[in-house]
């Protein structure tokens, strides 16, 4: 925080609330259960100031989660949202932190994996070694108080380090049922794979190609909107983080394709396979099966990352894998049969909480006694939420009866009441979800949310004529699986003559001839040879032309998710765009084929501004009849 003020906040959540709503940070399901202390040890000794540190760390934890301890060995009745009561038992499902946090809760010491039993030297293992349960290192913690006092820690330490553990001599989760460390620390995207290949996959690309190469072909690529560009490259970028290495990581394959080693791209483009099949929301076994194959082939091939000269440290050429977050890989696909789709796991949803539970509140304090003013912030924000709940129920006209369910208050004609209720306007509720059905999310609070457009959803009603008073032909349509949106208004309307100019188009009258000659029900795609001379009569003289056009698709491995929609630009030559800004879309022209399954076959690259309005035309989207 700012003011020199220091926090280290413990965020709490539910492991049983739907992924896409706990992920969402507007829904608040992360909350601030404690601020741990960060103090300062004033012994001379680093090693026993680091041991300090980690102990006082353990026993704040084990103080603070003392009743979720013992919840989750005898049981607690709780009530849900709907009002009835559940025998519910609390378990540690997930612990959310980067790799130092996770290496000192796990007891371990440093260059020592703390999810298996590998040691520095086997990071760079092609296969995963046993795991390091929680029993396993109980076990050792006894040993080790056998020959050492705990707090004679000069003593300790040593003895510690023979099983490579880090001086704690009482972690939190040494009495807590059904929780291991091996299990509960689950891979955590933003740090271990997005800042990993920061660290790593793209310094190696750097050095093999160069910083002047690297750095000028990302200058040279091409504006896309919805998509950062970089163009004063890559190699001096400073205070890089997890948005720009999400962006990087987009170009990187491409970037080196022609000027390094084929091993060496098939390495990088295996690790590449591994993240993005890896944060899938919906993984099934086949997907597991993928992740581990993108794995092993970037083992089969990382010694060509080595032979290029591209992993250097001070001592120059580095010819070993000690990196612990590359060993981490391994137990990817583990932690997700254990514990669902690793993306929910991520630190980008608790480190945008710490701005929302800690900074945000910490602005409104006078500097002194921060603490106990932040929990008073927190308090009556929550109770504004919940007072916007109640009125958006009331608003939604829900039956609280039917929500809440019969109590002993209530006379024994309760359930014959339901059959008949007194208003029939009351909404029926039996369940969460169908509450937040009939509740507008914008009603939930008065800070703005952003949604994404459904153009499927417009498509279908346009088509079901929902909207009568909407310009012909519809501006949003389907075709596959894949939405298409225009604005209302064309940004031109122009002669034949001038757009052929204007777009440098040569053909277009020709292509225009084609696709009249050939129209139907189902038309062809326009291409291969024009049959049609320059000079064609075509029974109109203006088009109408649009310069932006919506796409929009379904989650490959979540096909029931809609993504946000993305923008194709095919604008003209300009003052400030010499030869136009025409985006390129990949366009599937044969139904046999279906990517990825297929590849790049039956796929034709199309440039915005010379192609894709041809394709357009077969819906006669982009021209009327003058």
């Amino acid at each position: 925080m700012t003011g020199g003020r220091v926090a280290h906040p413990l965020l709490i959540s539910l492991a049983n609330l739907l992924m896409d709503f706990r992920t969402k940070a507007t829904n608040h399901a992360f909350h601030l259960l404690a601020l741990l202390p960060t103090p300062k040890f004033a012994h001379k000794d680093r090693k026993i100031r680091g041991v300090l540190e980690n102990r006082l760390i353990h026993e704040c934890l084990d103080f603070i989660l003392q009743p979720l301890k013992k919840a989750a060995q005898v049981g607690i009745m709780m009530s849900d949202p709907l009002g009835s009561l559940r025998y519910v038992y609390t378990p540690l499902a997930a612990y959310i932190v980067d790799t130092q946090e996770a290496v000192v809760l796990a007891g371990v010491a440093g260059k020592t994996s703390h999810l298996t039993t590998a040691m520095y030297k086997e990071f760079g293992d092609a296969f995963k070694h046993p795991p390091r349960t929680a029993s396993m290192t109980l076990k050792q913690l006894s040993a080790i108080e056998k020959v050492a006092d705990p707090w004679d820690l000069d003593a300790y330490i040593k003895q510690a380090m023979v099983y490579r553990l880090n001086g704690v001599h009482r972690p939190f989760w040494r009495d807590w049922p059904l929780s291991d460390p091996s299990e509960f620390f689950t891979p955590e995207p933003l740090h271990h794979w997005h800042k990993m290949f920061w660290d790593h996959d793209a310094q190696w690309c750097i050095r093999a190609m160069g910083p002047a190469e690297i750095d000028f072909r990302f200058s040279i690529l091409h504006p896309l909107t919805g998509f950062r560009q970089f163009p004063e490259g890559i190699s001096k970028l400073k205070q890089v983080t997890g948005r720009e290495h999400r962006d990087i990581q987009r170009y990187l394959v491409a970037i080196i394709a022609d000027r390094v080693p084929k091993d060496f791209l098939i390495a990088i483009r295996a690790l590449a396979d591994f993240r993005y099949l890896s944060q899938a929301l919906e993984i099934s076994d086949e997907v597991c099966t993928q992740i581990d194959h993108a794995l092993l082939e970037f083992h089969d091939h990382k010694d060509a990352i080595i032979r290029a000269g591209a992993r250097t440290g001070k001592s120059g050429v580095i010819d070993n894998w000690y990196i612990p977050k590359l060993e981490f890989l391994q137990s990817v696909t583990s932690s997700i049969f254990n514990s669902g789709a690793s993306i929910q796991w991520s630190a980008d949803h608790t480190e945008r909480c710490h701005i929302t539970e800690i900074k945000i509140p910490s602005r409104s304090t006078n500097n002194q006694g921060y603490e106990s003013q932040i929990c008073r912030y927190l308090d009556r924000d929550e109770k504004c939420r919940q007072f916007d709940l109640a009125t958006a129920i009331c608003e939604a006209r829900i039956d609280f009866g039917r929500l809440i369910g019969p109590s002993e208050d209530n006379d024994c004609n309760f359930i014959d009441d339901l059959d008949e209720p007194k208003d029939d306007s009351l909404v029926v509720i039996d369940s969460t979800s169908a509450l937040l059905s009939h509740i507008q999310p914008d009603t939930l609070s008065s800070r703005t949310t952003q949604r994404h457009a459904n153009y499927f959803e417009l498509a279908d009603a346009l088509e079901r004529d929902m909207y009568p008073n909407s310009p012909l032909p519809p501006r949003t349509f389907v075709r596959g699986c894949t939405a298409l949106h225009l604005r209302r208004d064309p940004n031109m309307t122009l002669t034949i003559d001038d757009a052929m100019k204007r777009f440098n188009l040569r053909d277009l009258r020709g292509a225009l001839a084609d696709f009249l000659q050939h129209g139907g029900d189902n038309p062809p795609l326009v291409g291969g040879r024009r049959t049609a001379n320059a000079n064609a009569q075509i029974p109109f003289d203006c088009i109408q032309i649009w310069t932006k056009l919506r796409l929009q698709n379904h989650a490959y491995h979540a096909p029931h998710n809609i993504l946000p929609a993305q923008t194709v630009n095919a604008s003209p030559p300009s003052e400030s765009w010499t030869f136009g800004h025409s985006d390129v879309v990949l366009v599937n022209t044969d139904s046999s084929h279906v990517w990825p399954s297929s590849g790049l076959k039956g796929i034709v690259m199309y440039c915005a501004h010379q192609e894709i309005v041809l394709i357009l035309f077969q819906d006669t989207i982009l021209f009327n009849y003058a």
